[in-house]
């Protein structure tokens, strides 16, 4: 871990699964003590996906798409002059291009990605994963060779976890048991794997929360809100109110229901952290993870339907397994153990954290003549109030000033009483 507290970029992506895990890292690292900001892409979803409404030809849609990740990753280096971060962490499809990566390394601000996707699904990997000074994934072989014969020599195995004071047991009031409550509940995309697995708990007390689900006219009635998208807040409520929660990992084949994949996803930590029962299928990475008697598995269709019955039939034994799998998760698989994990890694193949980076602007010879010892007293506050990094240069103060509208402090406006004089002046 580093000596002192580091000043860290979490870059979200715009959209999709690892949204929220990106503001678990957050969360997690602000936990851990240190100074954290999050680049909000989430909020330039919007006039992304409208460039595709113009009605335009595809080729033209592509260019402009094209041309606004290159403002968004404009964008994010903006953020990384501002805060001047000793580490930029980017999520799995964040909106950080090559161009983007290669200044940061220049530039001397030591980048890592979770990957936290299917490599096998999802490839732009190939393109971006060398760029990064580490890429941790939630795979091991083949994907880590695979990632050290493109030339990453630093990836890192890391799984995904869960965030305690997020992911809890909830004491819910008589409305919501109704709502969410149900004895078989899923929460999930329906991809083909699901869709087909799920036919046969038609008519029982059975819902289905989440999107795409169109067109699967059996399970239609048991879909809720019509296949709306659940936010993060409600599906803990979901969870602590389902007494058999489905957990099938997803696969786009049909040729096996039960993928025996590897990665073991987010919601099996995130329900057992809930104390929430769940019946999950068996990952080759499973068995690192938790012991047999912490999660309720299966491996066939067979075992699937069998379990569902059995444990229906068995509260205590739901309960006795929920208790400790969250024992473990608090033990073993937070978000908080992961960051750490990350940034000791970062540092065993980087080497010690420098103490301050390179500043990017620095202090005029004339400026730093004229400056008062009052003046100098308050050039902290003055920074730190318009979320600048501690290595601001002169000229970012002053831009950031001019920037904002309002009644300005004393100090303030001589500052930029200097910066006119300088101006008007100063040598150029």
């Amino acid at each position: 871990m580093p000596a002192a507290p580091l000043r860290i970029l979490v870059v979200l992506p715009m959209y999709g699964g690892s949204l929220p895990i990106g503001r678990y890292c957050a969360s997690a690292l602000s936990g851990l003590g240190h100074s954290v900001r999050v680049f909000e892409a989430p909020l330039l979803h919007p006039a992304f996906t409208g460039l595709r409404g113009l009605g335009l030809a595809p080729a033209q849609t592509a260019q402009l798409e094209n041309s606004f990740l290159q403002v968004v990753s404009q964008a994010v280096w903006a953020q990384v002059q501002a805060q001047e971060p000793h580490l930029v962490l980017a999520l799995a499809q964040a909106p950080i291009g090559r161009s983007l990566l290669q200044r940061l390394r220049r530039s001397g601000v030591r980048t890592a990605m979770w990957f936290v996707e299917d490599h096998e699904v999802f490839d732009y990997w190939k393109a971006y994963a060398p760029l990064y000074d580490v890429f941790a994934v939630i795979q091991k072989e083949p994907f880590l060779s695979m990632l050290s014969g493109i030339g990453q020599g630093s990836s890192l195995y890391l799984p995904l976890a869960a965030q305690p004071d997020f992911h809890k047991p909830l004491e819910l009031t008589e409305q919501e048991k109704r709502e969410y409550g149900a004895d078989i509940g899923f929460l999930g995309a329906g991809y083909p794997n699901r869709r087909l697995a799920f036919r046969q708990l038609v008519g029982r007390d059975f819902k289905i929360w989440g999107s795409d689900w169109d067109g699967e006219s059996l399970l239609a009635p048991h879909v809720q809100r019509g296949g709306a998208r659940i936010d993060a807040d409600e599906s803990v409520k979901i969870y602590n109110a389902t007494r058999v929660n489905l957990n099938l990992h997803s696969s786009l084949g049909t040729a096996e229901l039960v993928s025996k994949g590897d990665f073991v996803n987010p919601r099996t930590f995130e329900l057992a952290c809930m104390g929430a029962f769940q019946l999950v299928d068996r990952r080759a990475l499973m068995p690192e993870l938790f012991a047999q008697d912490e999660l309720a598995t299966f491996g066939t269709l067979e075992e699937f339907y069998a379990g569902i019955e059995y444990f229906l039939a068995h509260p205590d034994e739901r309960h006795a397994f929920a208790a400790r799998a969250r024992e473990r998760v608090l033990r073993d698989h937070t978000y908080e153990q992961r960051m750490a994990a990350l940034l000791g890694f970062v540092e065993q193949r980087l080497g010690p954290w420098p103490l301050e980076l390179e500043s990017s602007g620095g202090m005029p010879p004339d400026v730093e003549a004229a400056l008062t010892p009052e003046i100098r007293r308050d050039m902290a506050a003055v920074v730190q109030g318009l979320g600048l990094g501690p290595n601001a240069g002169f000229d970012d103060v002053i831009n950031a000033l001019r920037a904002r509208s309002g009644v300005l402090t004393e100090t303030e406006a001589a500052l930029l009483f200097l910066d006119e004089w300088r101006r008007q002046y100063g040598k150029k």
